[in-house]
């Protein structure tokens, strides 16, 4: 084949991981194309909990909306940083989002989750750890029996911030994706994508990014990233 032949190859974003764009790509696999990186799903151009949200987004997003979500994938290129902030604010937006709609048997969880960044953000600006940022106290407050269960169970906890990093942050951010997901709303997979949108957004603020990077992901696009498969094959 040659290099100028056309290529009938329209890939779509699609769940879990893919060997090359021939056979389709998620969120972050695209990003990492976008970004010149080896193509993955777990590229560096992406802080590591924005991009666990977005391929979690990208799986749980019904396969009609999904394709929404692909004008959001150049914005997430280049967006990363080692401040623990960014690991705790992650968390906490997540968890915030899908506590009041989650169902009962997770909002524990999602609580305690909440409480846990919140304190985890308290250490690291310097604030006493039982004062809480509006989006959280607002939270919590819409799930009460949950909030004055994780209130307890968090009683005397240590603060770690660079623990919640290592180990809690991915693991509420699943929770939250998964919870947003099962709600008993109908409007799950805008519920999902406005989670993306707005973390992408709040991690563009905090990196002092004012201005939204948008790429239109074409037909041509697509053929440019197909072809070397093509070709390999």
């Amino acid at each position: 084949m040659s290099d100028d032949a056309p290529i009938d190859i329209m890939p779509m974003l699609a769940k879990g991981k893919h060997r090359s764009p021939r056979k389709g790509a998620c969120f972050m696999e695209l990003a990492s194309y976008l970004a010149g990186e080896a193509w993955s799903d777990h590229p560096a151009c992406t802080h590591r909990l924005l991009a666990s949200m977005a391929r979690l987004v990208n799986d749980l997003t019904n396969d009609a909306a999904r394709p929404r979500l692909a004008p959001l994938i150049p914005s997430v290129i280049g967006l990363t940083s080692a401040d623990l902030r960014w690991d705790a604010g992650i968390a906490l937006r997540a968890a915030t989002t899908a506590l009041p709609i989650a169902a009962a048997e997770r909002q524990n969880t999602l609580a305690v989750g909440i409480i846990a960044a919140e304190r985890a953000l308290a250490v690291l600006d310097g604030h006493p750890v039982d004062e809480l940022t509006p989006r959280g106290r607002a939270a919590l407050a819409r799930a009460p029996r949950a909030a004055a269960w994780a209130v307890d169970f968090c009683a005397g906890a240590p603060v770690r911030p660079e623990r919640f990093g290592d180990r809690a942050a991915a693991a509420i951010i699943s929770s939250s994706v998964q919870g947003i997901a099962e709600a008993a709303v109908p409007d799950s997979d805008d519920r999902l994508y406005d989670l993306l949108d707005e973390t992408i957004a709040e991690c563009r603020r905090w990196a002092d990014l004012e201005e939204r990077a948008r790429q239109e992901l074409t037909p041509d696009m697509w053929a440019a990233v197909c072809k070397p498969a093509v070709l390999a094959g």
